[in-house]
């Protein structure tokens, strides 16, 4: 008797299931897909530094250039305990085994910056002090999943407008949404490892104190946001 009363539990409970899913399906609805896009200028900005002793055909050392370099960097208003890290450090040692040379030491920095005119001062800054081995890694927006979300509510908007506007020649209201699908949200640069458009090796100033900043932006981060929506017909 229980395992009777076991299995019509659940054929009950299958029923029910059933019945849901057919009283969807059976509803009127109407579905409709929306997209939301925008673009953004990117307000983290990384710079690849390379400090070679090969620059300076060995006159200055890697530790000499660096001490320069975080002068520069204060100077310009960067703060380097925060916006600057060392990637790697190398050394020429087959050139040394070889030759029997001083070894030529290499250490790589990553910069970070909030905008372009900085990294413009920062580039020309550098190559006044024999550091021209710069140039652009990734760019990044820092609000992106706050913007991500704005575009997404956007988009729901966006459909609910759209349905609206089809019911309306057919005199029919729209009733509530009975579904909702996130498809995807891209991002057109934002995924790229290095930004593309830009490679800054030894700009050819007057002298530092004659550079001006151009008025450019660097290229924007394009995100686009697509959902799906069902709303049911009243």
């Amino acid at each position: 008797m229980k395992k009777i009363g076991l299995l019509l539990c659940f054929s009950i409970i299958a029923f029910n299931g059933i019945a849901q899913t057919k009283n969807f399906i059976d509803k009127s609805y109407l579905e409709t897909t929306a997209t939301i896009d925008s673009l953004v200028i990117p307000d983290r900005i990384y710079l690849s530094i390379l400090i070679t002793e090969k620059d300076t055909k060995g006159r200055t050392s890697v530790e000499e250039l660096e001490k320069k370099m975080n002068t520069k960097l204060i100077a310009l208003g960067i703060d380097t305990k925060k916006q600057l890290t060392l990637s790697d450090v190398t050394s020429n040692f087959k050139k040394y085994f070889l030759r029997g040379t001083d070894v030529l030491k290499n250490k790589a920095y990553t910069l970070l910056v909030y905008d372009a005119a900085t990294a413009g001062k920062v580039i020309v800054g550098l190559e006044a002090i024999e550091i021209s081995n710069v140039h652009l890694s990734k760019t990044e927006y820092s609000k992106i999943e706050q913007l991500k979300i704005t575009l997404k509510q956007k988009a729901v908007a966006k459909a609910k407008l759209q349905a609206t506007a089809m019911l309306k020649p057919l005199n029919q209201q729209l009733g509530k949404a009975i579904y909702i699908s996130d498809l995807n949200t891209n991002f057109t640069t934002l995924l790229r490892t290095k930004a593309t458009g830009i490679n800054i090796r030894g700009m050819n100033a007057e002298s530092e104190g004659d550079y001006i900043p151009i008025d450019i932006e660097f290229e924007k981060i394009g995100i686009q946001s697509t959902v799906t929506v069902y709303f049911e017909i009243e």
